[in-house]
């Protein structure tokens, strides 16, 4: 399956080394090899970077390595697909607009017989399983709320209880993000780190690059990587509880509640996982 990168702050920061390690699990030290995507926000906006090559091949993400660009929240992907033939527009990040901001999907998973009725506020460009869960839940926050935007703590409640919906059909690990938090949630596996002062050294897995972070953040930095599995070997991550939903502010986790995993599907997984 796909694996996920994610980061939230408390004030801009580039994520090139994260994704430096990150880059290299696209067809180089892993096998996800068809395609990425990684997506910044700039307030409201955001700037999303796609590519259907391998990730540890592609000039785009070389690009992204030596261009630091600063963002408050950042997702990323490399794709092993399991729907939706190998085009740039089954790559994730999916981006969408609700309430005058950008919205940013990305997922790690398989959703199995998963075809909603979507009302056609937010329809699915490709094919992926994915894109079709983004649209659904952006359509049933459109419904849920209508003109107006909620809060952190009711947003994060309307999307605990459609992800519980949506674990019923499979592996549903996901980052969410509207430019102003991130969520997370994971069926199978996800990692996060908080980095904060004092700010020490880290050393990649997948590549030999290390950096010490007390040469280049400040007090009051703060950031949370969240990933599929740690990008580094010398720092300790924090797994995820299967069906743990978490939200980020701010560069720390804001709020979690566990959800619901179906045994059927917690066998499933179990099966996958194993295979890996």
């Amino acid at each position: 399956m796909c694996q996920l990168l994610g980061m939230n702050c408390a004030t801009p920061t580039d994520i090139t080394f994260s994704f430096t390690g990150f880059a290299a699990r696209g067809g180089g030290t892993d096998h996800h090899a068809d395609g990425f995507g990684i997506a910044f926000y700039e307030n409201r906006g955001s700037r999303c970077f796609l590519d259907n090559a391998p990730c540890c091949q592609s000039p785009v993400a070389d690009l992204i390595k030596h261009y630091p660009i600063k963002s408050r929240n950042v997702i990323a992907h490399i794709r092993k697909a399991t729907q939706g033939a190998l085009e740039l527009e089954n790559c994730h990040p999916f981006v969408r607009e609700l309430w005058g901001r950008h919205w940013l999907f990305a997922h790690n998973g398989d959703l199995k017989s998963f075809a909603p009725t979507l009302r056609g506020d937010c329809l699915p460009i490709g094919q992926t399983d994915s894109e079709r869960a983004f649209c659904y839940m952006m359509e049933g926050l459109r419904a849920q709320f209508g003109t107006r935007e909620p809060d952190d703590q009711e947003l994060f409640a309307a999307v605990a209880e459609m992800t519980a919906e949506l674990t019923r059909h499979g592996v549903f690990n996901f980052l969410l993000s509207n430019g102003r938090c991130m969520l997370a949630h994971c069926s199978t596996l996800l990692t996060y780190i908080v980095r904060a002062w004092p700010f020490q050294v880290a050393h990649l897995v997948d590549t030999d690059v290390a950096v010490d972070f007390a040469n280049v953040a400040g007090r009051g930095d703060c950031v949370a990587v969240i990933t599929t599995k740690p990008l580094t070997d010398n720092e300790t991550w924090t797994a995820f509880r299967t069906g743990e939903l978490m939200m980020f502010v701010d560069g720390r986790p804001q709020s979690s509640i566990q959800i619901d995993i179906p045994e059927h599907i917690q066998r499933s997984n179990r099966e996958n996982l194993a295979c890996a």
